[in-house]
């Protein structure tokens, strides 16, 4: 007689999973969709879409915009040599191509599912180096937390060069007028303040209970994910690739303002440090959308980009031309990049399979 161990999970069981799944897929991957749907919208409900193509098609030099896609591979090869050196750091020693093509495959990946492409490199390399997921997703969550904290460096550093010009195109508006007052209230701040302090309190009051108990936990491993670069051997050497790996995102940026007549010419404007600034405020805003989940970026990226050109005179016609024409480079390097990946992926575990395959036939 067979026991209950015997019988499948029962039905009840799988059904009352079955909707956190799906949830969690509608989260993780419709969500992201809907909201590049919904900006992608936004962006052509202001803007003529034929004046756009017809802007790029009579201004646009292309070679630029290549240029500006070589300048992104470095980008990527630059942050797989700091991953390394946090692999390194804990006794995991991969092939560099092999991370390089984690990181190609990482960006392919969320064209398509943002996010994703993270968990699928910490696990191609946690497989095929016979290395615990964990301490590969800890790395990686340190690597993110560096870009992080370089954003809002970046972000600082802009609202002090660029503050003039932000001020300016601010007070055109009713909105950005609201805002300037708010941020030169004290007792804007003094709430803020008080808030994040009472913030703190709370979460000293209820540690004890679960879900701040976990909230804890997980600031504490982030933390501690982010101190171990400081004790690491070759911290200086992370700190000059994460400057070297930003360079490279701002430069190819940069790079792309010459593929048009209206972006060229801020590179001209007095004041502007050869264009500098106006890259910079683009950069940062375009950074900072980044955080939005989006298929690749698209939409947000497209009108932080689109915005920060606005405050320096050009018009959203412009800025969508620019902004779709850069994005659209950046995405045909990825595609290609992300095919050398899978041909890389297939032909090392195929190179695998073989030797596992000779090793039995000795064997036999």
């Amino acid at each position: 007689m067979s026991n209950d161990k015997d019988f499948p999970v029962s039905g009840s069981d799988q059904k009352e999973s079955a909707p956190k799944r799906i949830l969690g897929y509608a989260i993780r991957y419709l969500l992201p969709l809907a909201l590049t749907v919904t900006l992608v919208w936004y962006l052509f409900q202001k803007v003529d879409f034929s004046r756009m193509m017809e802007i790029i098609r009579s201004g646009a030099n292309l070679w630029w915009i290549l240029c500006a896609m070589g300048i992104s591979v470095f980008s990527h090869i630059a942050r797989a040599a700091r991953w390394r050196l946090q692999l390194r750091g804990l006794g995991i020693r991969p092939p560099f191509f092999a991370l390089c093509c984690s990181i190609f495959g990482t960006y392919a990946l969320n064209l398509i599912f943002p996010r994703l492409g993270e968990i699928w490199r910490c696990t191609y390399i946690s497989s095929k180096e016979k290395a615990p997921f964990t301490k590969v997703f800890g790395s990686m969550v340190a690597d993110r937390l560096a870009d992080t904290v370089t954003v809002l460096a970046l972000t600082v550093l802009t609202f002090v060069v660029a503050a003039p010009a932000l001020n300016t195109f601010l007070e055109k508006y009713r909105i950005g007028r609201d805002l300037l007052a708010l941020a030169s209230n004290p007792l804007f701040w003094i709430a803020a303040f008080g808030a994040v302090v009472l913030f703190i309190a709370l979460l000293y009051g209820f540690r004890k209970s679960g879900p701040v108990n976990k909230l804890l936990q997980w600031g504490k491993e982030l933390w501690n994910g982010f101190a171990v670069v400081g004790k690491m051997r070759g911290k200086w050497l992370f700190l000059l690739l994460t400057v070297c790996i930003w360079g490279c995102y701002f430069f190819q940026l940069y790079v792309a303002f010459f593929a048009f007549p209206f972006t060229a010419e801020l590179t001209q404007m007095p004041g502007t440090a050869f264009g500098l600034i106006p890259c910079l405020v683009a950069f940062v805003l375009s950074s900072i959308g980044m955080a939005i989940p989006s298929n690749g970026g698209l939409g947000p990226w497209n009108i932080a980009v689109m915005f920060g050109l606005a405050i320096y005179g050009v018009s959203d016609a412009q800025g969508t031309a620019f902004s779709m024409l850069q994005w659209s480079g950046q995405t045909v390097m990825l595609v290609v990049l992300g095919i050398v990946t899978m041909v890389y992926v297939s032909a090392t575990g195929r190179k695998k399979n073989n030797k596992k395959g000779n090793g039995y036939i000795l064997q036999k």
